[in-house]
């Protein structure tokens, strides 16, 4: 989960970046945008990156104009992915479990706040971290984009409204795959899905798109429209 392909095209990450604020949340560092005094809070869950990378902060600010708090929480405790750090000895040291319970920690802090409705959204190892949330009744609403392995079991024991989009161009989740597991949620009559694999894109593409791009730029933000348009679905 951390070969070139998981790699590709890495941010240039900038700690002031976005038009949110930094805060402290349930003990994590965290970037907050959005209308702070909303009951209806997203969490985003970043690839290895991590949650100084501008244009997941951008995409945070662009939710978060659709009425909801915004939450990226730094679930790698300042450890983010670098080219340099040795692949799988960082994989390793984050397993997607430890980050299914610390976004737990999120989610409580937030209902302390006053938050009744929680989602969350989570890209490659986030997207890992969401479907396991996505077992359990703490989110209202669950988006999985282009993550990194997950596995048919995983999927059979998803409770919450979810929506997975992935790439044509994918080794970690293969459009086979996604296939397989979107036939299984259509199975799942108790539980609403929408799968989507985009063509032409790959591994990365939703918040590691060049600029310079116009197809990446406009499937990037196809994913964006997707993904926001099933979250106020199932929160407002």
């Amino acid at each position: 989960m951390s070969g070139p392909e998981c790699t590709h095209n890495p941010p240039t990450l900038d700690p002031a970046s976005g038009a949110g604020n930094l805060q402290q949340l349930g003990g994590f560092n965290s970037y907050v945008t959005g209308h702070h005094d909303s009951k209806l809070a997203i969490i985003l869950i970043a690839d290895a990156f991590g949650y100084e990378a501008p244009k997941l902060r951008k995409l945070a600010d662009k939710i978060g104009g659709s009425g909801f708090l915004v939450v990226v929480p730094d679930f790698y405790y300042g450890d983010s992915f670098t080219p340099e750090k040795a692949g799988q000895a960082w994989v390793d040291a984050h397993p997607p479990d430890k980050g299914c319970e610390d976004a737990k920690t999120i989610i409580a802090a937030l209902k302390s706040k006053g938050v009744s409705k929680v989602g969350a959204a989570g890209f490659c190892w986030g997207g890992m971290v969401v479907v396991r949330l996505a077992k359990f009744d703490c989110i209202q609403a669950a988006v999985v984009l282009h993550p990194g392995p997950i596995t048919v079991e995983e999927i059979n024991e998803v409770k919450t409204p979810i929506a997975i989009l992935g790439a044509e161009i994918d080794k970690y989740a293969p459009p086979e795959l996604v296939k397989q597991l979107g036939d299984i949620l259509s199975s799942k009559s108790e539980v609403d899905s929408f799968v989507k694999i985009f063509p032409g894109v790959g591994h990365g593409w939703t918040v590691r798109y060049n600029d310079d791009d116009e197809f990446a730029v406009k499937s990037a933000e196809e994913s964006h429209k997707d993904m926001l348009d099933w979250l106020i679905k199932y929160m407002k």
